[in-house]
């Protein structure tokens, strides 16, 4: 899914002003008109991917900042935050939002900026999960350098044929002289890996499934290959605790496995091909359902962008133990909310099989927006006991059309079954699927 529509105004201008360029000569230099160029200034014309390669190439620029809005959420984190009960009486809508964010990006960064401090103020100690997951809100869960470094290794090691953790281990043993140990479960209480630098080995659990055994080794190489590329990430969070940058650097060290098990291009090609066929990539790339979900929040490379996913793992009492936005702007997790009509939910009665599900959520916007979603349960890797939880896929509708999962699914949002604002919120009496006591609260 190409980017055809960046519209990028303000930094365009700041970039102008702070290069001391009038109009006609930035102009001039991009080989475009004056009156073309400041179209693009005012929002009127979306920046091409022609003018983009103009602009880095002659101002040696860094594209990323052309969309600093990113940083905040976009559109969608900033009308979250705008739509705080404090500001209800000024009945800012989308549309307003937007225009803040297309005209004065910087200003909606500040106001941004002060409004996540003092409701961190506000809400108590810090929370490292939550300062982490920002973290990665901010880059949208990409992270180019991981992904071209991966895409390298993968094709130096020929991953793509042949055993994949064979050419893993082999390539700790020789480059860094670790081995890979299978134990007994009871040799690793509790463990499902470790690191033994004494014995130079990768001890894993016997429990561990084929993928997360690949998983496991595929994160050893890359968080020895990618730590000067990780270690720059974690520092440029600029988070305040050590909790939180823990969490932030596990985020990133999975993403990079999962990048080494999926290279970038070859997955995007394979979803293509396949419409997002989730049993053929997982049967493809030799992963499990859940690391294949993660793994498909993050496609939005310049220029060769996946579909925008968001993915969300849930706990059976219904309780979500991890959530991510991806480039899908969606404003979930809602504080407290339970929806027990939702898929993912329903998922437990029907372990292993994927179900699917239209819904309208969105909270804190005008209208719900129209999602498809997909869920399946899995086994929680390593567990000696029975643990499983839900894993949901979802993107906008309007997107959904051409997915393997969808067809015979209805996407007019009629048919879309409406999640409201979460149980804890509701207040209706009537509800056909009411949250239990545990699951409602907060």
């Amino acid at each position: 899914m190409s980017d055809n529509s960046l519209l990028a105004g303000p930094s365009l201008r700041r970039l102008r002003k702070r290069e001391g360029l009038t109009q006609a000569a930035m102009a001039a230099a991009l080989g475009i008109s004056p009156s073309y160029l400041n179209l693009i200034e005012r929002n009127q014309r979306p920046l091409s991917a022609r003018v983009l390669v103009q602009v880095i190439e002659r101002f040696d620029f860094d594209p990323s900042s052309l969309r600093e809005d990113e940083a905040i959420g976009g559109v969608d984190g900033l009308a979250r935050r705008l739509a705080d009960p404090r500001f209800a009486d000024l009945a800012i809508d989308r549309e307003e939002t937007e225009e803040l964010l297309a005209a004065a990006p910087q200003a909606a960064a500040a106001f941004a900026r002060l409004y996540d401090k003092s409701h961190a103020k506000d809400e108590g100690p810090p929370d490292p999960a939550g300062a982490a997951r920002e973290a990665v809100a901010r880059w949208q869960n990409h992270f180019p350098d991981l992904d071209h470094a991966a895409e390298d290794l993968s094709d130096e090691l020929r991953l793509a044929s042949g055993d994949i953790s064979a050419a893993l281990g082999e390539r700790l043993r020789v480059t860094h002289r670790l081995s890979v140990r299978i134990l007994p479960a009871e040799v690793m209480p509790g463990l499902v890996h470790r690191l033994d630098l004494h014995a130079r080995q990768l001890q894993l659990s016997e429990m561990l499934p084929g993928a997360a055994r690949r998983f496991q080794i595929a994160r050893q190489v890359a968080s020895l290959e990618q730590r000067d590329e990780i270690d720059t990430l974690v520092a440029g969070a600029r988070l305040d605790t050590p909790e939180a940058r823990d969490r932030f650097r596990e985020h990133v060290t999975d993403y990079a496995a999962a990048a080494l098990l999926m290279p970038y291009r070859r997955l995007l090609r394979a979803c293509e091909q396949t419409g997002y066929d989730l049993p053929v990539l997982q049967r493809r790339f030799a992963v499990s359902f859940d690391q294949l979900a993660q793994r498909l929040t993050t496609l939005q490379r310049v220029g060769e962008r996946g579909l925008p996913f968001f993915s969300a793992r849930f706990g059976r009492t219904g309780r979500m133990v991890h959530f991510t936005a991806g480039a899908s702007g969606v404003a979930y997790p809602l504080h407290g909310a339970r929806w027990p009509a939702w898929v993912p939910y329903a998922a437990f009665e029907s372990f292993g099989k994927l179900l699917t599900q239209a819904v309208t959520f969105g909270e804190g916007e005008g209208a719900p927006r129209h999602w498809f979603t997909v869920a399946r349960t899995v086994e929680v890797d390593g567990a000696i006991c029975t643990a499983r939880r839900a894993i949901v896929l979802g993107l906008e509708a309007r997107f959904a059309g051409d997915l393997a999962q969808a067809r015979g699914v209805s996407l007019d949002p009629e048919d879309a079954v409406p999640l409201g604002v979460g149980c804890p919120r509701c207040g209706r009496i009537d509800c056909l699927t009411p949250a239990s006591p545990r699951m409602a609260s907060g």
